[in-house]
């Protein structure tokens, strides 16, 4: 399935799962009620539902907060949040009270000492067969 496909999916069942029936004029008619910005139409409404398009972020908000479901699964799906779910656990399990004071520490050194001891820290793992994971592994920020 297409992005659009599974985005429409997701909206009929949120709006149902919500008690509203999946139909383009109670779509139009809710979200207009909650957004201040310039109403959608009625076509816009049914484009959403059909699979022609995909409302943008600030729009998705609005419908996760009408139909009481998370952005990040309306937009993207259960998938997305159990990935993050799992990334987080792992993180939050693997740190304990030494490493989180390391990190504060960390965080309080300027950008330069930043930089350095992360180019430290990520040659130790290469060395170590241990690779960076998780969102951020292989970028590189700028200060």
């Amino acid at each position: 399935m297409n992005e659009k496909i599974e985005f429409s999916n997701r909206l009929r069942q949120a709006m149902a799962d919500a008690g509203y029936a999946a139909s383009p004029s109670v779509l139009e008619q809710e979200f207009n009620l909650r957004w201040y910005g310039r109403s959608i139409s009625n076509q816009a409404a049914w484009n959403w539902l059909n699979s022609k398009a995909v409302p943008t972020q600030d729009k998705i908000q609005v419908l996760a907060e009408w139909l009481k479901v998370e952005p990040e699964v309306l937009r993207f799906g259960e998938a997305v949040r159990h990935s993050v779910q799992e990334y987080r656990q792992r993180w939050d399990e693997g740190v304990g009270y030494l490493e989180r004071e390391t990190f504060d520490a960390f965080l309080q050194l300027p950008a330069p000492q930043r930089k350095l001891i992360r180019e430290v820290i990520l040659t130790f793992a290469q060395v170590h067969g241990g690779a960076p994971r998780g969102p951020a592994a292989g970028e590189t920020r700028q200060k």
